[in-house]
């Protein structure tokens, strides 16, 4: 089993950079990111995309993310900076602390390259490169529609737009489909099924490795199963929030043939020590059935780095990386 070490993106903005946008953007709503920022600003997220690609190579991650600086919210950024979304009120952001501006979808959902053009600026910086999208399923739950009139359509015309996001994609080595909304709000009867064809819109998208990343808790039995069925090479599981039901899916249902495995918390300070890490991981690989193979394992926070103090992010990116260096069984 291959480890590789990774995160699910949306890491925290430097102190310094902060200062320097907060001055430049102010704090109101028509300071949000928009996509037609002017050169002072755009000069800034560049500076901090630089160091954040800096910083994971620097601590020898095997996959290394844009760091989404860009992003106003953790994920409804590809709608809100969208020609034909308007952003409304204040809405909570699943049951934490965080809130974003609700998307709302008033016209089709055309090709917009804001994702591709970031990551264009990342792969001139590196190798290995990661790509994080917000999954169909999750954004369109995130959203409000008053354009194409029914929860079916939303959803397809949601996932056709974010596969022509990732279509347009430079090279990278893995994409990451970020979909909590398949565990804290989990689609009925029918709607597990097209959500699971949604997310394989966007799979069949990229020319990469694909991972369907899921966390704040396990996946009812009847979508993860539907979840199998999307043509993506790995799914995630948050052994953070709920190990006992994530490996149960596993075991009694079987998963990809490789796995993304979320043993660092994303929304904690307390700093994982590499050799709980490996543990965590060595747990996973002993508790499941030795007939399981997996060819890899992407080690990795259960949720994004966004919500931690910019030291804590920075110690959880090393400890990560440290934990796999040189481990390959």
């Amino acid at each position: 089993m291959n480890r590789i070490a990774t995160t699910p993106g949306l890491f925290p903005l430097p102190d310094d950079a902060k200062e320097t946008l907060s001055d430049l953007k102010g704090h109101q709503k028509h300071d949000l990111v928009s996509g037609d920022e002017g050169p002072e600003i755009e000069a800034t997220y560049d500076d901090v995309r630089e160091e954040l690609v800096g910083l994971q190579r620097d601590a020898g991650l095997d996959r290394v993310v844009e760091g989404q600086a860009r992003w106003d919210d953790m994920l409804a950024h590809p709608l809100t900076v969208h020609e034909n979304v308007e952003t409304g009120g204040i809405v909570r952001y699943y049951d934490n602390n965080n809130f974003y501006r609700d998307p709302v979808v008033e016209g089709e959902l055309t090709f917009s390259g804001d994702l591709a053009g970031d990551l264009e600026k990342a792969a001139e910086l590196t190798d290995g490169l990661q790509a994080v999208v917000p999954g169909p399923y999750s954004l369109s739950e995130l959203a409000t529609d008053e354009y194409y009139g029914d929860d079916e359509r939303f959803l397809a015309a949601v996932a056709d737009f974010l596969a022509g996001e990732v279509e347009a994609f430079p090279d990278v080595e893995t994409v990451f489909v970020l979909e909590p909304s398949l565990v804290t709000d989990p689609p009925a009867e029918g709607e597990d099924e097209r959500a699971s064809e949604a997310i394989d819109t966007v799979a069949q998208a990229a020319d990469a490795d694909v991972v369907a990343h899921t966390y704040w808790g396990a996946l009812e039995e009847k979508v993860h199963a539907h979840l199998l069925d999307a043509g993506v090479d790995a799914i995630g599981y948050d052994f953070v929030t709920n190990h006992e039901d994530n490996l149960y899916n596993v075991t009694e249902y079987g998963t990809k043939d490789s796995v993304a495995l979320g043993v660092v918390d994303g929304q904690n300070t307390l700093v994982e020590s590499p050799e709980t890490i490996r543990e965590r991981v060595d747990w996973f690989r002993d508790s499941v059935p030795e007939a399981i193979e997996f060819e890899d394992a992407y080690v990795t926070a259960n949720t994004g780095l966004f919500y931690l103090p910019v030291n804590r992010f920075e110690q959880k990116v090393q400890a990560l990386a440290d934990a796999t260096r040189e481990v390959t069984a």
